[in-house]
């Protein structure tokens, strides 16, 4: 199983918060987690602990960075995200509807499903919102 499949959707809403508050010089601090996830500091914890076992997260005097490993993980999820909307986008969905309908099975399907539905989809460059898409691994972008 890959490692974002084995992320619960709140584990990966505290990469995303870590990812936007974390500074060059300091990690995030757990109040500011937990106050970003409409969390308690206790609640926020536990969806810190698995994380930094899996090696995505380092903890050090009460603040949280990502690792490589996280930052990876991140980027794969948008990866993931962005495919799946282009997807529906596809199917006729509005932009909007699109990354509700992505949310449903970005962190599920895996990275051999993602690459073949780049590649169904003529490796797009962006999403329906306009963010870029990172092409894919074994082939890059076809022209």
């Amino acid at each position: 199983m890959e490692t974002l499949q084995r992320l619960t959707r709140r584990q990966l809403d505290a990469l995303q918060v870590i990812s936007v508050k974390e500074t060059p010089e300091r990690g995030a601090s757990l109040k500011l987690i937990a106050s970003s996830l409409h969390l308690t500091a206790p609640s926020a914890l536990a969806h810190l602990t698995p994380l930094e076992g899996l090696g995505l997260v380092e903890r050090y005097r009460g603040k949280s960075r990502l690792t490589e490993k996280g930052r990876g993980t991140l980027l794969e999820y948008r990866r993931h995200h962005r495919v799946a909307e282009t997807l529906f986008g596809s199917l006729g969905l509005a932009p909007e509807e699109t990354c509700v309908a992505a949310r449903e099975i970005d962190m599920a399907i895996s990275h051999r499903t993602v690459e073949e539905v780049c590649r169904a989809q003529k490796h797009p460059a962006a999403c329906p919102h306009g963010e870029p898409i990172a092409p894919c691994r074994s082939s890059g972008r076809a022209g």
